[in-house]
């Protein structure tokens, strides 16, 4: 089984996290990569995704050749970081783990791609397979940022839920994102308070 945990530190403009494998070596047998991300590259993901630190971040990824030249992409991470409370800033300590599945195809592009992913949302998500390297580490960082919560928030941190709700917007107190109202109700609110 084939570790990537001896990268050294990414080149400017990489990929903080890039550790690319050729799509035309790859079997209709599953192959199997560990991802140990090194201080250098967490630190540089942690400045791409605006995070105090991030202390640890392991991925595991399956690939396997499926019919018509796809490349299934199974990936599980795991981390644990440090984010900024959106409240106060102080820091929120967070751990995730996360399992995904892409499914890599040559003959999209990136706009067929990401309109197949807003017609279908509930399907796996395609990528296009461009060239014949797919870059493991980058995928992986990218779930790394879809599953961290955009919200973080230290226990018992307090917004202006009173301002909110009388600009016509609902949140909870666990720090979900606000949602939006009608916002002619948001006036009537005001003019009520007047």
């Amino acid at each position: 089984m084939p570790a990537a945990d001896q990268t050294p530190s990414p080149l400017e403009g990489a990929p903080e996290f890039s550790h690319p494998i050729s799509a035309s070596r790859l079997g209709f047998k599953p192959s199997t990569y560990r991802l140990r991300a090194n201080e250098a590259e967490r630190a540089a993901l942690a400045r791409r995704f605006d995070l105090i630190s991030l202390d640890r971040f392991e991925a595991t990824v399956t690939l396997k050749r499926e019919p018509g030249d796809a490349v299934r992409f199974d990936g599980e991470i795991e981390a644990e970081f440090v984010q900024a409370c959106v409240v106060t800033t102080d820091p929120v300590p967070a751990r995730i783990a996360d399992r995904f599945t892409l499914i890599y195809r040559p003959d999209i592009d990136e706009a067929t791609a990401d309109q197949m992913a807003l017609d279908n949302p509930e399907d796996e998500i395609i990528e296009p397979l461009i060239g014949d390297s797919i870059d493991i580490g980058e995928a992986v960082a990218q779930q790394l940022s879809v599953a961290m919560d955009p919200y973080p928030r230290v226990v018992g941190a307090q917004s202006s839920t009173a301002s909110a709700k009388a600009l016509g917007e609902e949140g909870d107190e666990a720090g979900a994102p606000m949602a939006r109202r009608n916002p002619f109700d948001a006036l009537a609110a005001l003019k009520k308070q007047s």
